[in-house]
């Protein structure tokens, strides 16, 4: 049997549904707190993520959301955009403030989660570990530095990357576990010196609470919804990083079948840009469609044939991906268009759907009329896989137990 124990999460871009969209650990939280552990998850007040940043004075500010689990945000200055020196700053600030916890948290931890991509912070939750003797996770969600160097095309030499490089390997051999939601990204880590009996993939997944107490559609939205038509449907960014332009060309292929549509669900700042590109193109069956709350959108799904997700060609990618909207679509039980060249795929690991090379237009029309000429119960047969695949493995509360069995059982 497993005792309860105080665990804190720490993750400087972390929110509540309020301020951002929640998220992993916040849902894990939730999940952990209902088991009868006392969670804290820390997270700073202010980042570039945030749509309602926390307003207050002192140094810290402790929200309680739910019996045995508390947000303790740390006050960091607001900044300008993503890119902003500011942004840095805050890393260090947040480090080391976490060194100040024990004055405002009387509760002592029995483990430490740090979860990246910043890896500045795990200084002082390491920190704190050491003085608690608390046990330690390291979690990665976005592989630093590696990905400002093959992305951001950052020198490896640079002595700031050097510094990121000296603390993720120190992590991997110091910490007691080792997390990510990446499904592959213990090959990389191997690399770097980890011992791979320390990993262990905890995906990013579903709160059942939350997506089986859907809202309805406002009648304004639903109203754009086009009527007796096979609907190809996107709900997120609308973004060239999303493949978007890659789906409005499949569109433009798909243009002589008329009584297939597109609909696409979201904001984003080239949004305004892929909408004149469909104008441009002279398209008649693409609809978009701001975005909606959280709340409704497996009302959205419901209304959907198939779902679209789509990536551009990321060297980064072959150590997996954790998108949240994939277990959105895999509930919502609908055949799922997956453009994606990776590793770690979900759509095929489900059998859910189809998984095609991505940045090909070409192959994303294909894949549409494939799912569109099977029959409506194959097409059924396709999504429920999906279901019972996101039930059996994605739920908060399995994702919860699992995460207890790895490191709470002595």
């Amino acid at each position: 049997m497993i005792r309860p124990q105080t665990i804190w999460i720490i993750n400087q871009y972390s929110s509540t549904p309020e301020t951002a969209m929640g998220g992993r650990h916040y849902y894990l939280a939730q999940e952990l707190a209902k088991k009868g552990h006392q969670i804290y998850v820390i997270a700073g007040r202010y980042s570039h993520l945030l749509r309602k940043p926390k307003q207050f004075d002192g140094k810290y500010l402790i929200e309680e959301i739910a019996p045995n689990f508390s947000f303790v945000w740390v006050n960091l200055p607001d900044y300008q955009e993503a890119h902003s020196q500011q942004r840095v700053i805050n890393w260090f600030k947040f480090s080391w403030a976490l060194k100040s916890l024990p004055s405002v948290l009387s509760s002592r931890p029995d483990v430490i989660l740090y979860s990246s991509p910043s890896p500045i912070g795990y200084l002082g939750a390491k920190f704190l570990a050491n003085k608690f003797k608390a046990k330690f996770i390291f979690e990665v969600r976005d592989i630093w530095p590696l990905t400002l160097i093959e992305l951001g095309e950052h020198s490896p030499k640079h002595p700031f990357v050097r510094f990121m490089q000296w603390i993720e390997d120190r992590a991997y051999r110091k910490s007691k576990f080792v997390f990510s939601n990446l499904f592959n990204a213990v090959e990389h880590m191997k690399t770097r010196g980890l011992d791979s009996k320390k990993f262990h993939w905890i995906p990013n997944g579903i709160s059942l609470e939350e997506v089986m107490n859907r809202e309805d559609l406002k009648p304004d939205i639903s109203s754009q919804l086009p009527n007796n038509k096979f609907i190809v449907g996107y709900t997120g960014t609308i973004g060239v990083a999303n493949a978007i332009d890659d789906l409005i060309d499949a569109a433009k292929l798909l243009s002589e079948y008329s009584e297939i549509h597109f609909v696409l669900v979201g904001s984003g700042k080239e949004k305004e840009n892929l909408a004149q590109k469909a104008l441009d193109l002279e398209l008649k069956n693409i609809t978009f469609i701001e975005a909606i709350p959280k709340k409704q959108i497996q009302s959205m799904l419901n209304t959907f044939d198939v779902c679209y997700i789509g990536w551009q060609k990321n060297s980064l990618y072959r150590f997996g991906i954790a998108p949240n909207k994939l277990p959105e679509y895999l509930f919502a039980g609908k055949p799922i268009i997956h453009a994606f060249s990776g590793k770690g795929d979900i759509v095929e690991l489900a059998k859910a759907g189809l998984t095609i090379d991505a940045e090909n237009p070409e192959f994303i029309a294909n894949a549409i009329l494939q799912l569109y000429r099977l029959s409506e119960h194959e097409r059924q047969a396709m999504g429920e896989r999906g279901k019972e695949y996101v039930l059996q493995h994605l739920d908060y509360s399995k994702i919860a137990t699992k995460l207890e069995k790895i490191v709470l059982q002595k």
